[in-house]
């Protein structure tokens, strides 16, 4: 971005079931992050709630509490990318001038819903016909292993192997609603959910969390290292009308390349990433797209052990959402939190040495007719 953007602050709470209110757990996000920051919350011009099940206004009722002096709370809802929508909202206000200081904050309270496989679109007749011959999300994600396991020639093995991997980084987390390691035997006989999808290679569902961040155009002095926003990436997906390529993920490639020529920088660049690994297939499927590896070569990337803590570029080492979870409207902002924490050298017993640049991608609904209702990439550096 030719305006600079830094991250002054950032928090969440843990990831996992809270007995706590949606509106304790986004207050305490909020509070800690401005904390962070070294601000106190009248400094803050604006705050961009985001969520996807919490209903009207959301943003207003968990904040009442805070009395703050009537500062416009913009409320956002893109499915799973929501608050890494916020965040690029907030990054284009910002540079336009309208603010100098904001809040994202992503919370999401799905313990409530009882758990279970999240909801696809009520609101589109195509997405609920799928959704009515049993193509919830682990189905069109179990289409896509079947796809890569037929097209690639290798086993189920290298599915569950993503799940190791996370949830071994996720054990190194406290943020991590999971923080056991599992061994392929545990991931390959867990139940199955849609074949070759075992449960543990499906995110967790019932959890409760909330991330939240400070945006500014003010370089923060306090910190050693400032943490700016180098690009800012969000793509929707566009009219598939043939027999489309499952395996392409063509809007989180666009996305990518979008943010890659925003930051100046090329995949070889990277030092950690935090991606949308809400089903194990996903992972590999963003090696590809994210510009790692070339098609078809994702699951020999993932065995060289580079995406492993120690290797050329770490995937998730929060854990990603196998082990740290999945709370809708937290996950864009958390995995920010998580690249801004290793970046400047807080990770403790995850960090990444030496990380300088860090890339997170979240995407977003399903959609019968699409790839995906949104995918956003951003670049982070110091």
């Amino acid at each position: 971005m030719k305006q600079p953007i830094y991250i002054a602050g950032v928090a969440m709470t843990p990831f996992g079931r809270h007995e706590a209110s949606i509106q304790d757990l986004a207050q305490t996000a909020v509070c800690q992050a401005v904390a962070d920051a070294g601000i106190e919350l009248p400094a803050v011009e604006a705050i961009y709630s985001c969520n996807v099940f919490g209903g009207m206004a959301l943003g207003q009722v968990m904040l009442r509490d805070l009395d703050l002096p009537g500062l416009p709370i913009y409320n956002v809802e893109n499915a799973c990318a929501s608050s890494a929508t916020g965040v690029h909202l907030a990054s284009h206000a910002l540079a336009a001038g309208v603010y100098e200081t904001v809040v994202i904050l992503g919370a999401e309270k799905l313990t409530a819903m009882g758990g279970g496989t999240i909801p696809m679109q009520r609101n589109d007749y195509m997405t609920e016909l799928y959704t009515r011959a049993g193509l919830a999300l682990p189905a069109v994600y179990a289409m896509r292993a079947t796809r890569y396991l037929h097209e690639f020639g290798v086993g189920a093995n290298v599915l569950g192997e993503v799940a190791v991997k996370n949830r071994r980084h996720g054990a190194l987390n406290p943020y991590a609603q999971t923080r056991t390691e599992v061994s392929i035997d545990e991931v390959m006989n867990s139940r199955m959910v849609f074949d070759p999808l075992t449960l543990l290679q499906c995110c967790p569902s019932a959890v409760d969390g909330a991330a939240a961040l400070v945006l500014t155009t003010k370089k923060p002095t306090q910190r050693a290292k400032a943490v700016r926003v180098m690009a800012s990436s969000i793509q929707s997906g566009k009219l598939e009308t043939g027999c489309d390529d499952i395996l392409a993920a063509e809007i989180t490639a666009r996305a990518a390349r979008k943010a890659y020529a925003e930051a100046g920088v090329k995949p070889s660049d990277i030092d950690l990433i935090e991606l949308h690994d809400a089903f194990s297939i996903a992972e590999l499927v963003y090696y590809n797209a994210l510009g790692l590896c070339e098609r078809g070569e994702a699951h020999e990337l993932l065995k060289s052990g580079a995406t492993a803590l120690g290797g050329r570029v770490p995937v998730n080492p929060s854990g990603g959402l196998l082990a740290k979870g999945h709370p809708l409207g937290a996950t864009g902002v958390a995995q920010m939190v998580e690249a801004v924490w290793q970046l400047e050298g807080r990770a403790g017993d995850r960090q990444v040495n030496g990380a300088s640049v860090a890339l997170t991608q979240c995407t977003g609904g399903g959609i019968a007719g699409v790839d995906h209702a949104a995918s956003a990439v951003h670049i982070l550096s110091t």
